[in-house]
């Protein structure tokens, strides 16, 4: 028996008593549960339960009434988070964790499931309006993921590279020491001191972060090795970040990778500073050097770098954008700089979002999570969202969109109420299969009226190529989350490297959801560029 059952196998031995936190449900439905004043009911068994486990109550579900394990489909067992929600809601209070096993020996879908909901007082947390993001990039083996390691948890690094461990989702990554996918990482602010994760590994230490902070900041940390580097645009350029930090390290200087990932944050338009990696390892003499190939890196692309050993970390977060890059040298390792990167990011402000216009969030990731269903990750681009909210997916491969519902949202594995612009979050998603939905669909409020788009106008700068972009060329087009390829139709029949021009691009597998003004980035072998939509062509439903 596993340490996670043994749970579930201790709350059914003490069982539901008078006066106690323990509560019993075969299962919930909204037909059933919230008709003809069974809602106040419950919601008052409910309340008398958390008070009893001083603010902490149990159910478990799929279970009877003397404790027997009945299991219910995944289907019910959705639909019984869902009624216990609105229960807790109700009560002034909301579920903390939920927690689900097989009820037999076979799989959920023939045997059942039986879960256990913690359920705690007050209501869902609503993150602050300060929260911040900040992608990641730089060279293989520059060290942003051990630096975003450190800052998150406080620990120094073990010259091995060890705190990038705790941003590392896949095991082959673990083996060969590379990131080939994006992470995340999150830390924050209270009363000026930094709230770390204590273990990053665990998604109840997440939790805690974003629940006592005041101010958070969360990392999107991108890929370095040059094979990935489609996914570190998909990171930097799929993503409503606020602001790039730039890894280079003292002991090798900027790289081709480095100038290519500096050239993609400014042509996103996002603010960047400049971390000088691992001073530690290498003298004073070779750190300075670094230093000053690392200034005329950036005035050969027209910024003005701001050294902060030597104007101050105030300035830096005054002076930040516009054309300013600050530079801070740092170390993982000795703990140098690191400070000064938590008072620039307590310090830094929230940019611009569109908190007043509809919601709207593209998909970067789904999941097909046991018991709850597919759930749908990404950043909110514009508006609010909250749980029960009716909304659009789309568009689908036909050009349509599906109507679905917001069950449950989470931010770092802490489950909120509402989640507004620039918050990185999880939707869990009703009316649809987690097989159904791809990344670079989006999602919008119900009443809205989006058209799929099939093809679009736009202004694009030529940033390298071997030859000339003529008619038909097929690069991937990076925009938002979307990565598809499109079939480029220049003015005139061609672009050269260096050339700013109009071409029409055509998405060459299914429409998209494209707006005037999106900004984005496409590639082909060694062949780059960036571009802004200037008009869209709508495709019918039936294209």
């Amino acid at each position: 028996m596993s340490a996670d059952r043994a749970a579930l196998e201790r709350a059914i031995e003490r069982g539901e008593q008078e006066g106690g936190h323990i509560e019993f449900k075969t299962r919930l439905s909204r037909d059933v549960h919230l008709a003809d004043g069974r809602m106040e009911s419950l919601a008052a068994q409910l309340r008398h339960r958390v008070l009893s486990g001083d603010g902490e109550a149990l159910y478990v579900v799929g279970v009877t009434d003397d404790g027997g394990v009945a299991g219910i489909s995944p289907a019910a067992f959705s639909e019984t988070m869902d009624v216990l929600s609105l229960l807790a809601e109700e009560a002034e209070a909301h579920i903390h964790d939920v927690e689900t096993w097989s009820a037999g020996d076979g799989p959920a879908e023939d045997a059942g499931l039986v879960g256990l909901a913690t359920v705690r007082e007050g209501a869902m947390l609503e993150a602050d309006d300060e929260h911040i993001v900040v992608g990641t990039a730089g060279h293989v083996d520059h060290g942003k993921s051990t630096l975003v390691g450190s800052l998150v948890t406080g620990q120094s690094d073990d010259g091995e590279g060890g705190t990038r461990s705790y941003l590392d989702v896949q095991p082959h990554e673990m083996e060969r020491g590379l990131s080939a996918d994006l992470s995340y990482g999150v830390y924050g602010f209270a009363d000026g001191d930094a709230v770390r994760m204590d273990n990053p590994n665990r998604k109840s230490d997440r939790a805690r972060v974003v629940e006592e902070a005041d101010r958070l900041v969360s990392f999107v940390d991108t890929v370095g090795h040059e094979p990935w580097l489609r996914t570190t645009i998909r990171g930097l350029v799929g993503q409503k970040l606020d602001y790039g930090l730039l890894a280079v390290a003292a002991d090798d200087g900027p790289t081709k990778t480095t100038r290519e990932h500096l050239g993609i944050l400014l042509a996103m338009d996002l603010p960047t500073v400049v971390a000088v990696t691992k001073v530690d390892a290498v003298p004073d003499d070779r750190v300075a050097e670094v230093e000053r190939e690392v200034e005329s890196m950036l005035r050969d692309v027209g910024q003005t770098p701001l050294l902060a050993d030597r104007h101050g970390v105030g300035t830096a977060a005054d002076e930040v954008g516009d054309g300013v890059v600050p530079v801070l040298l740092t170390s993982a390792v000795s703990g140098q700089g690191l400070g000064d990167l938590d008072r620039l990011f307590e310090t830094l402000p929230k940019r611009s979002v569109a908190t007043d216009d509809d919601f709207r969030l593209y998909i970067d990731r789904t999941y097909d999570v046991k018991g709850v269903g597919a759930v749908a990750s990404g950043t909110v681009r514009s508006g609010a969202v909250e749980a029960g909210d009716e909304l659009l997916l789309g568009p689908m491969p036909d050009g349509s969109f599906r109507e679905v519902e917001a069950r449950s949202i989470e931010m770092h594995y802490h489950r909120v109420d509402k989640a507004r612009a620039g918050r990185i979050v999880g939707i869990a998603l009703k009316g649809v299969r987690e097989s159904e939905i791809h990344r670079g669909m989006a999602l919008l409020p119900r009443y809205a009226d989006p058209k799929p788009v099939r093809s679009f106008d736009a202004e694009v700068m030529v940033l390298n190529h071997p030859t000339r972009i003529g008619e038909g060329y097929e690069p991937v087009v990076h925009l938002e989350t979307i990565s598809e390829a499109g079939v480029f139709h220049p003015d005139g029949g061609r672009l050269l490297p260096g050339d700013t021009g109009e071409t029409e691009i055509e998405f060459k597998f299914q429409p998209y959801l494209v707006e005037e003004g999106q900004r984005f980035v496409f590639r082909e072998g060694q062949s780059k560029g960036v571009g802004t939509v200037t008009d869209v062509s709508y495709a019918g439903a039936d294209d």
